[in-house]
């Protein structure tokens, strides 16, 4: 029996949503409207009397449930053997068209517009200064808030590099070097190979979701998938994750038939790409951790020709990072902010 039909047959015998809710509830959920969209997110409050504000933002095929198991050894790192100086409140959004968040009506809902939205929420609980991190599509927003919100931003730290990310090359530029020729090769490559999800997505999204929204195996088999080719885990998927956290994240875009609304975002993400004109730079802090199966990942200075890279780390393990491996990337996060605080 394939992995994908094993699963399936798991969701229909033995899966336990209500125990999964409850897991879910044992955190604090709130819904804002923000920039006239209902936004919904957790808010872990850290437990030290001047902790950080820190916005998480997941990616596609994450949700909020993704961010779960890092949210705790944030928010009270003494219970975890961290240093309780390094507590943050946490703040965990859905984004936009995922979760329990409202889906757009409009078009422009792109990683800028919701770096817009969460500054605005930040405000509204009443941050005047945080940190952002994030992966995947929660890379872009990251960057979009430490570039035009720098005024409230300490601090960005990422996962993975957006892929829309392209610095400028034009006259003045620095010619590449060898390790950045060879990555742009590299990521033609992985773009042949691994790249049909994100182009579907971009161009025919509705087409997608019709077909997903009518089958809960074909939804698990679209997600699944990545969720087995990016992680390290040798082709055994529950190496890195067991089926209940594979069918709570998947169950989240079932119940809310929102494939289709996640899937619109890389629509947006390609009428407005991280691209970057002559001088341009996000002059906030940045941290970065290298994960070994983010592919195609760029060396240290394809980064810095646009990023204030100030921390440069190497985890042994992961993809999904604040789901596969919570530990390693709430250590590298407290090392990062620990200085801008």
């Amino acid at each position: 029996m394939g992995v994908r039909h094993e699963l399936v047959r798991y969701w229909q015998e033995h899966f336990d949503w209500r125990a999964q809710e409850r897991a879910i509830n044992a955190f604090a959920h709130f819904r804002a409207t923000v920039g006239g969209l209902g936004i919904h997110f957790i808010h872990q409050r850290g437990t030290e009397p001047a902790p950080l504000p820190l916005i998480i933002t997941h990616g596609w095929p994450g949700s909020f449930v993704e961010l779960l198991k890092i949210a705790p050894l944030l928010s009270d790192p003494a219970r975890y053997d961290g240093d309780a100086r390094d507590a943050f409140d946490v703040v965990i959004p859905s984004l936009p068209g995922y979760g329990f968040s409202d889906r757009p009506r409009e078009r422009g809902m792109h990683p800028f517009r919701i770096a817009d939205l969460w500054a605005e929420l930040m405000a509204e609980l009443g941050y005047q200064r945080f940190g952002a991190q994030g992966g995947d599509w929660g890379s872009s927003v990251a960057t979009c808030l430490g570039f035009a919100h720098a005024d409230a931003v300490v601090g960005i730290h990422l996962n993975d590099l957006p892929g829309s990310y392209a610095p400028y090359l034009g006259p003045g530029a620095r010619e590449l070097s060898g390790a950045e020729q060879d990555f742009l090769q590299e990521r033609e490559r992985w773009l042949q190979t691994e790249g049909g999800y994100g182009q579907i997505q971009r161009i025919k999204p509705q087409t997608l979701a019709d077909g997903l929204n009518d089958s809960p195996a074909g939804l698990a088999a679209w997600i699944v998938e990545k969720f087995r080719a990016w992680s390290d885990c040798n082709g055994d998927v529950e190496r890195r994750f067991t089926k209940d956290e594979l069918l709570t994240n998947i169950a989240i875009y079932w119940f809310t038939e929102t494939i289709g609304s996640s899937a619109r975002l890389y629509d947006e993400g390609r009428q407005r790409p991280l691209q970057f004109g002559h001088g341009e730079r996000i002059q906030v802090p940045c941290g970065l951790a290298r994960l070994p199966k983010e592919a195609p990942m760029p060396p240290r200075e394809w980064v810095e020709r646009c990023y204030n890279l100030q921390r440069w780390a190497e985890l042994p393990r992961g993809h999904f990072a604040a789901m596969g491996e919570p530990e390693l990337l709430a250590q590298d996060l407290r090392a990062f902010f620990r200085p801008l605080r």
